[in-house]
Formats: C-alpha cells, structure tokens, sequence
C-alpha cells in the first residue's frame, strides 16, 4: 500500500554535503504550512547572532584602539634655560667634566624634577632630564628634558608645556636650593634632540683677548666629515664681550628640501628656533662673506648630518669683540654713510639703531640705500614684522634694489631694528643733502629722488624703480608704445610670448584667427592639423605637447630615444621624467649643476660669484698673453668655442692648438694662480666646416685639451640639448663671460661677467639685424640691456 500524497518520503541513506558524510531524516508531517511559520523564529536567531557578533567587533576594536592607539607613547623633548638668581657664576661652570658644575647640574635636575612632578599634566609623562651648559647671567642652566606621553594625551601635555609654569622655589627648606625666576621651554627639533645624551661629539672653546681661535668638522681637511652625526661647539666669549664667527670654508651635501646635512649657528647654547642666527648647507665660495655675530658672550654651532654622502665639512674661526653700541646718533654733517652693525657681516640680533639725520636748514635730505638685505625666512616684504628699516612711518624690509627715500625738510629718522633670531647682511646707506628746486643737478630726477643720467630717460626701461623716466615719452623708431601705460618698450619684445606691458597689448596683435594655431614661427594653421602626425607647421610646434607621451614616426623636430624610437613631447631630456621607454632621455643628466649654492645676490648686479658657472673656461694665447675668447666644458676633455676664435689673423696662426692655454675653475682674470684653477694646453682645434667670417654662420668649434681634468666645485660640465630642443621665444638665459662691461672700454672684465638675456622673436629680430641664419638664435634686448656680442 502507498503512502498518503501529503506525507513525505523517508529515505535512509546517507548523502555527501559539503565534503561530510551526512545523515539526512525528512520527519512526516501532516500540515506543511505550520512548518512555515516557524520561519521567522530561525531569521529572529540569525539576527541576534550577527548583532552579537558586530557588537564582539566593536568590543574588541574599542579594546585595540584603547591598548594600540590610546596606549601608543610619544617621544617629546623640550629645551630652554632657566635663571638662577642665588648662585654666582665661575669659571668651572664652564667645564661640564667639573665637580663644581655636575653638583650645581644636580640641583638644578632636581629642580625641574620637581616643578614637571608638580603639574598632573606633565608628572605622569615625566622621563629625565640633563643639563648642557651654564652661562651668566646670574647663573642661565640650559637644559633638555624628556617626556613619554600617550598619543591621546600629547595636546594636553603641549598645551601645558606653553603655559607660565609656576617656579617652585625651596629656600625655606634648606639654603643649598636654588632661587630660579624665570623659565623658558621650547619643543626640540627631533633631529637636534634624538641623542642629546650623546657627548662623543660636543666641544667647547673660548676666545682669547686679542685671538682668532679655529675649529672644524671631525677629520677636516683629511677625510669627511661622519654620517649620522650630530655635533655642537660651545662657543664663549669673556663676559661684556659679543662673539664673531666666520666659516672660512664650508662644503656639506648640496641643499634639499628638507635639508639632510645643515649647520644652524644660535644666539643661546639651547638649539632653540627663537634664537637661531642662520641654517647654512651646501657650498659657498669663499668669497662670500659667512660671518656671523651674537648679541651675548654665547653662541652655539651644530652640525646634522644624515646617513648618506661624504663631504668635506666647514672650517671656522671665532673672536671676542667689546659689547658696545655701535649705531645710531644725531648726522649733522651734508653727507655721509649709514650702516648696520659689523657691516658687511650679518647684523647681531636683538638690537635697535635710531639715525636722527639733519642737513642746514635751507636744503632738504634724502637716504639712497646702496645695498639692502633685510630678510627673514618665511616674512614676506609687505608685513615686516621682525627685522625692519623704518623712515616716515614706512617699513622696508627683504632684499631689495638701489631705492631712495626723501624728505622734504632737512631732517629725516631713519630706525633699524632686529629681533632675536634670524638676521642677514643688512644694509649700506648714504645720506645726502639737496637744493629743493634742483635735487638732481644735470641729470634725471625720478619721483623717488633718485638720480639718474639723462640718457637713460625714456630708453625703454624702469631705471627709477617708479617707471618715472619712462612716463611722457615719444617713442623711437625702434620702440613701440603700450596701448594703456603709454610706456615705450623695444620692438624685440613684441609677440614674444612675454607679457612686457601691463595690459599685454605687446602680445594682442599677434594671435592667428579663429580656428587657427600660431606656429613658433609665426605661421597660422588650421587647429584641425594640430597633433595629427605631420609637421605642418615646418618646425615640428603643432606636434609637440600632445598630451600623453607616445612614439611618433621620426621627424627634423621629434626626439630620439637611444633605442631608436621617436616620441612627441618637447624638450624631454634631464626634465626629471622618463619619457623614453628604454629611460635614455634621463640617463646623461649628470651636467649643468652648480655645486656652490647660489646667492643670487650680486654687488653691481653683473659680477658672477666663485663657482656659479663651473663649466665656464677662459682660453689665453702665447700671442697675446691674456683672456681673447671664452669656451664650455662639455666633458672632462671638450670644450665648445666660437669657430671666428680660431681664424688666423694678421699674420699669427691662431688655428695653432699649441697657441692656445685653457684656464678651468676661474672666477677672475687677476689670479691665475688661484688654488680652484686648472691650466691645460689644447691639443686639437675642430672648426665647423661650414663657418665663415662674412655673416659668422656655424660659428662654433669643438677643442681637445691635452689632458682630461678632474671635476670639482668649480668644474663642471655643461648639458649639450640635443638638436630637437626648442629654444622658444621669450625664454631666459644666461650668457657669460670676460667681455667688455661698456661699448667704449678696450679692456675686457677683471672678474667673470653674467647677464641674463631672452629669445627674441625671429622674425622681429631680422628687421634690426642683417644675415640671420636658421643655425642662429636672436637673444638679447635692443637698448638698454646687454647682449654676448662684446
């Protein structure tokens, strides 16, 4: 007999599930739908199952977040000093191995230890602290101090670090304590403060009445100075005294941002930033005046250093100097000169100078400033809120051109003031008195009371700083004239890609239509052809910058990689990206670089300083004995040249290679002799085969020297481009040299020249020059500027 249609069959074997022997029983049943309803009940178990499970998770991360983040210490370091007023300083204060300084360290130890235990936000992250130095003035203890606190905790503990912390004084408990009146604490620059326990590395001198005392990085000059190194010089002088330090030689690793390798030089023996003079790393030249003065008998000097490079390091050299006031007074005489203190040297910090000026009655005075670098890292001109020069309620501060101010009576006050940290070369002034109805006599006199020669009025450029010899001009034949400013500017600079006028009509007129692409060469095209792989332009310039880097067939005007293969962006060699795809267009980029950070501040505006330009030569002739022509150092054995250098004149063979000397390393023509300078003999002459001395088309030549030389700080090679590179319209450059500084003079420049010049327009170029070649360049500037032509 069958079984009912409404019960379910029962069968007894087993079945595989999910890889288990399972026995698997279906129970009869008589109604399904009750079974149904039971459904729910199994959701409402699943439910609170996961709900279980999410509120465990969150347990459990609460728990890891308090024992892992909460829990996580952080290491905090604070510097600073403290004064001790029952206590009188002596000479073994300044032995930190002496038992009279390690028993006053110890109170003082004991002191802090008490005023950080006292406070519930600090007690509890209390580690230790140590004492470095002591200096006069009752007795200062400059001190650092540890502290471990939870990540949770670290504002609070910073925010109690700021406030006044009250000084717990214990006399009253036995007079062996000490009397303390003031406290200063600042956050420690992690580098400075991760081995502040470290002594291997820290020396102290003081200077002698009447000497000039030396000290060095470790192993200077013989070897470089270690990696992973921090050192400090304590430096002193006897007490009314000030110090003044000079590095006389300084070469650590090239600057980075942040800077791996520094010195910092401070007015405190605490590496505090509040009292931090200068951060110096890199190369100077040792023309460049690195001296630096304090406004106490202290100074501190440090040396960081990273785990990489080797480098020679600094020499340095410190003396005492009578603490005086040595700015400021009542000028009474028609004219005379102004300085900061200790000029050329960095201005002490932390010093005010009032000038009151007075001229006779019946004429009037006005300040011209010469030389002025007023400036603080990180303060722009427009604020001057730390050092600042003050005249009629006006500030000045940064680095700024020659500028006069004038007054218009015979007096005039001029303020100068620094604050405690961070202080520059300062300023070089001269005062002078005037006739009111003539202030400029035969010459030009700008609004800002400045005088200028008259030739120089409505040339073309703002020699007033006001554009003042520039206003109601008639423009020249070879000038035109902005549309809104009226000011006359050289046709050189029209459609040059440069905005030269302030409303850009140098460059209005010079767009193609609508729908069109300008050429580099000034040629229109229809946009449609732009990046279509075919040079419609005839210079390649609708090809280049294409967005994404892909190869291109070869072209006059793309790139080519070392593997052969062409790509279409411009200029993309040694620009910090691989483009090719074998990387060939980054691989020769050791070129180019100045070893010697740059200055840029230049005394008369075209003097190069030591080693701005290594790869500049000098060639002399056993002809005429001194400078005749200039080269580029290519390699450690070629040189580039002008071809014309080498044409044989007047009966002497200048195409003679044993002629000719190569000076490498040289900065001016009266030493010779000079440490930095390398001689060697030319050994073979190459002219390009195309040049000639009517209109100097390819005027270039290659030469061999006898020897290769070694590069250094002041000898480098120059990148060559390669023959696609786009030297496009507007752009700057540089040219150098010991050419003529004026058109009459015969005699070429003592020291290395620099000018820095732009593309100019070719097309605009060959309406004011004759026999223009495609192999030339036009750079320069019509009037008024300077060219390479000297």
């Amino acid at each position: 007999m069958k079984n009912s249609d409404s019960g379910l069959k029962y069968n007894s074997r087993t079945e595989k599930m999910n890889g288990f022997e399972e026995g698997v029983e279906f129970l009869p049943t008589m109604n399904s739908k009750k079974v149904e309803k039971r459904g729910p009940k199994r959701s409402v178990v699943i439910l609170v199952v996961v709900t279980c499970a999410f509120l465990a998770s969150l347990a459990i991360g609460l728990l890891f977040w308090h024992f892992g983040y909460r829990a996580v210490a952080v290491q905090k370091i604070y510097t600073g000093f403290l004064r001790i007023t029952n206590v009188n300083f002596i000479d073994a204060y300044e032995n930190s191995s002496s038992p009279e300084f390690t028993i006053l360290a110890e109170k003082v130890k004991s002191q802090l230890r008490t005023m950080y235990l006292g406070n519930s936000d600090l007690g509890p992250y209390f580690k230790d602290c140590e004492i470095t130095a002591f200096s006069e003035g009752s007795v200062l203890a400059f001190y650092w101090a540890e502290f471990s606190v939870p990540k949770y905790k670290e504002e609070a503990m910073e925010k109690a670090m700021n406030q006044p912390m009250p000084i717990v004084n214990l006399l009253g408990r036995g007079t062996h304590l000490l009397q303390i009146d003031s406290y200063v604490a600042y956050p420690a620059d992690p580098k400075m403060a991760k081995d502040f326990k470290d002594n291997s590395c820290q020396f102290s001198l003081h200077a002698s009445p009447g000497v000039k005392t030396t000290f060095s990085t470790p192993g200077f000059p013989n070897s470089q100075y270690p990696n992973n190194a921090h050192c400090q010089w304590v430096l002193r002088a006897d007490v009314g005294h000030v110090i003044s330090l000079n590095f006389k030689t300084f070469a650590l690793q090239t600057c980075k941002q942040p800077p791996k390798d520094f010195v910092k030089v401070y007015n405190s023996l605490s590496p505090v930033e509040p009292h931090a003079l200068v951060q110096l790393c890199g190369s100077y030249p040792p023309s460049y005046n690195l001296t630096f003065l304090s406004s106490q008998n202290i100074m501190l000097v440090t040396l960081t250093s990273d785990a990489h490079g080797r480098y020679p390091g600094f020499r340095a050299e410190f003396f005492q100097l009578p603490k005086t006031s040595l700015c400021g007074g009542l000028l009474q005489q028609e004219n005379g000169t102004i300085t900061t203190p200790y000029y050329p040297a960095h201005y002490p910090p932390d010093i005010e100078c009032i000038w009151d000026i007075q001229v006779p009655n019946n004429k009037n005075v006005k300040v011209r400033f010469k030389i002025f670098y007023v400036a603080d890292p990180g303060i722009s001109m427009g604020s001057c809120t730390k050092d600042y020069v003050e005249i009629n309620n006006q500030r000045y501060c940064g680095e700024l051109p020659v500028f006069v101010v004038a007054s218009n009576t015979n007096k005039i006050q001029v303020r100068f003031y620094s604050d405690k940290s961070y202080t520059d070369t300062g300023f070089l002034a001269e005062y002078l008195s005037y006739e009111a109805s003539n202030p400029c006599p035969n010459q030009f006199t700008c609004k800002t009371g400045r005088c200028i020669s008259k030739d120089l009025q409505c040339d073309g450029w703002n020699d007033c700083g006001d554009f003042s010899d520039e206003m109601s001009c008639t423009c020249r034949e070879d000038q035109f004239q902005c549309k809104k400013s009226k000011l006359c500017k050289p046709k050189f600079w029209l459609c040059d890609n440069v905005q030269d006028c302030e409303d850009n009509s140098d460059e209005l007129d010079c767009q193609c239509p609508s729908e069109t692409l300008k050429c580099g060469n000034g040629k229109c095209i229809p946009e449609a052809q732009k990046c279509d792989t075919v040079d419609n332009c005839g210079d390649g310039t609708d090809e280049s910058d294409c967005g994404a880097v892909v190869p291109v067939s070869c072209k006059d005007y793309t790139y080519k990689c070392k593997n052969n293969q062409c790509i279409n962006k411009k200029n993309p060699e040694c620009d910090g990206e691989k483009d090719c795809t074998d990387g060939s267009d980054e691989e020769k980029c050791s070129c180019g670089i100045q070893l010697i950070t740059p200055k840029g501040r230049i005394v008369g505006g075209v003097d190069a300083y030591v080693g701005e330009w290594p790869w500049q030569v000098s060639l002399h002739t056993s002809v005429d004995g001194k400078h005749v022509c200039g080269a580029s150092l290519v390699s450690n054995k070629w040189l580039v040249s002008a071809a014309h250098c080498f044409q044989d004149l007047d009966g002497q063979r200048y195409s003679d290679p044993t002629k000719w000397t190569a000076f490498l390393g040289l900065h001016t023509q009266k030493s010779l002799d000079s440490k930095d300078v390398v001689v060697v003999k030319i050994k073979r002459i190459v002219a390009h085969r195309n040049f000639n001395d009517y209109d100097y088309d390819s005027d270039i030549a290659v030469l061999e020297l006898e020897k290769a030389v070694q590069f250094s700080n002041t000898i480098q090679p120059i990148c060559l481009p390669d023959a696609t590179y786009d030297f496009s319209v507007g752009k700057s450059m540089w040219v150098t040299g010991w050419g003529r500084t004026v058109e009459s003079s015969k005699e070429g420049a003592a020291v290395l020249q620099k000018a820095e010049i732009r593309v100019i327009n070719q097309t605009e170029c060959s309406k004011f020059m004759t026999g223009l070649t495609a192999q030339m360049i036009c750079a320069g500037y019509l009037s008024g500027g300077i060219d390479a032509c000297q």
